[in-house]
């Protein structure tokens, strides 16, 4: 058995932020989160550095489930604003008739259902950060008003002519490819501009596996905090399985099912038996090439099989926020179906809830 992996002080010694997390700009709760081995985060984490003092406005471009939603915060808790609220609007989730309410508050009567004046999120950040999460999906009409407001600081609620100011800082995230949706009219070309005034790629998870056993370190910290069973350690060999695996999901798909391990798990050490079986199969594959009396032909198309399920499921799962209706209807399957599916491959759909 093997504590996972290296204590901290060897961590944040061999680390690309090692010197950095030793300084006076980072919070002391942040501590664990801005270490990392990986070159490319930790360009991430010195254009963090450089930007959360300021109040430009930040896009955050990478995978779904890559932590943009957990770096917003970490901007935020370093900047000048972080007494000040807080603001996170998920795009994608809010219907396109509604998106223009929630960002800018409603007028009573300017449509049915509007019984009363509604303040809208843009009200609400004054003084401190609004994160536009999947800003990708709003409608045209939203892109012109969030434009003024990028431009002046200026709105007006839906049905409403009183022009109201805010001086939220914005920082907004996607994990769609705005430049080509520009070329192809379906995002405004000045908004984008405006949008892109610092980005920030985020890499994905397979990109940078050497920061998975500290990642383990982390989220088994805050299991432990949260369900109180006191798991420390993984069985030898099993870090070293779980960096074999192309993780789809990034970090929120690795988080997710450390904690399906977590709960299933009986002992003070989590075994292998407590994860899925397609993802200890796939280490064995990725094992065996050059080795190929390790799988059978037959153990490792079975494999190959599964872990093209489980992906399409992950990205199917994602993509309708864990709704089960709308999957099963673009799956071609029922929702019976989709549910024992879901069930088999160790996924749980109000972890993708937003």
């Amino acid at each position: 058995m093997q504590n996972i992996p290296l204590n901290k002080r060897q961590y944040q010694e061999e680390s690309q932020t090692g010197e950095n997390s030793k300084d006076t700009f980072w919070e002391s709760e942040w501590l664990d989160v801005v270490v990392t081995k990986n070159t490319d985060m930790g360009r991430v984490f010195e254009k963090i550095r450089r930007v959360s003092s300021t109040i430009a406005t930040v896009l955050l471009l990478g995978e779904t489930g890559t932590g943009k939603g957990l770096i917003t915060k970490l901007i935020h808790q370093h900047s000048h604003r972080c007494n000040g609220p807080f603001v996170t609007v998920h795009c994608g989730a809010i219907p396109d008739t509604l998106i223009e309410s929630e960002l800018f508050g409603h007028e009573k009567g300017a449509f049915t259902g509007a019984d009363r004046r509604k303040a809208g999120k843009f009200e609400m950040a004054v003084d401190g950060t609004m994160f536009l999460d999947e800003i990708g999906t709003i409608t045209s009409a939203t892109q012109i008003k969030l434009l003024q407001v990028l431009q002046d600081g200026t709105f007006s609620r839906v049905g409403g002519t009183e022009q109201l100011h805010t001086n939220a800082r914005i920082i907004a995230a996607t994990n769609a490819d705005l430049q080509l949706m520009v070329e192809s009219g379906a995002f405004r070309g000045d908004l984008y501009y405006r949008l892109n005034v610092f980005p920030i790629e985020l890499p994905p998870l397979r990109e940078r596996k050497e920061d998975i056993p500290h990642l383990l370190n982390l989220f088994l910290t805050n299991l432990n905090r949260k369900y109180g069973k006191d798991i420390h350690r993984l069985q030898e060999g099993l870090v070293e399985a779980l960096s074999e695996y192309p993780w789809p999901g990034n970090l929120r798909e690795l988080e997710n099912i450390l904690e399906r391990a977590y709960i299933i798990e009986t002992g003070d050490v989590l075994s292998p038996e407590s994860f899925p079986e397609t993802i200890m199969m796939s280490s064995r594959i990725a094992q065996s090439i050059g080795n190929p009396g390790m799988l059978t032909l037959a153990e490792a198309r079975q494999v190959a099989v599964d872990e093209f399920e489980r992906t399409y499921l992950l990205q199917l799962l994602l993509k309708h926020n864990g709704r089960i209706n709308p999957s099963a209807k673009e799956a071609g399957v029922s929702t019976r179906q989709l549910s024992r599916l879901i069930s088999r491959h160790g996924l749980d759909k109000k972890n993708f809830k937003d």
